[in-house]
């Protein structure tokens, strides 16, 4: 299950190897983290290699969904 709704974290495991879930690396992302510090902070990504398309992928779907409402947010504040 590949989700970019970020209304949708769950505790889905996106990393079997370390057991990181879908809402640790969401909160991460939140946290300012790039995908380097979340495997580094969750050992996520260091292992089999398996979760790394799933988590990359996440993670870019975050940080682009946060630059967007940042966007919008100074957009506002100008207008």
């Amino acid at each position: 299950m590949t989700t970019t709704d970020t209304n949708d974290v769950t505790d889905e495991v996106m990393c079997s190897c370390s057991g990181t879930t879908r809402g640790m690396i969401y909160d991460l992302v939140m946290q300012g983290k790039d995908i380097d510090a979340i495997s580094r902070y969750s050992g996520a990504l260091s292992g089999c290699g398996g979760c790394e398309w799933e988590i990359g992928e996440f993670v870019r779907a975050l940080t682009e969904q946060m630059a967007a409402e940042q966007s919008k947010t100074h957009q506002a504040q100008i207008d």
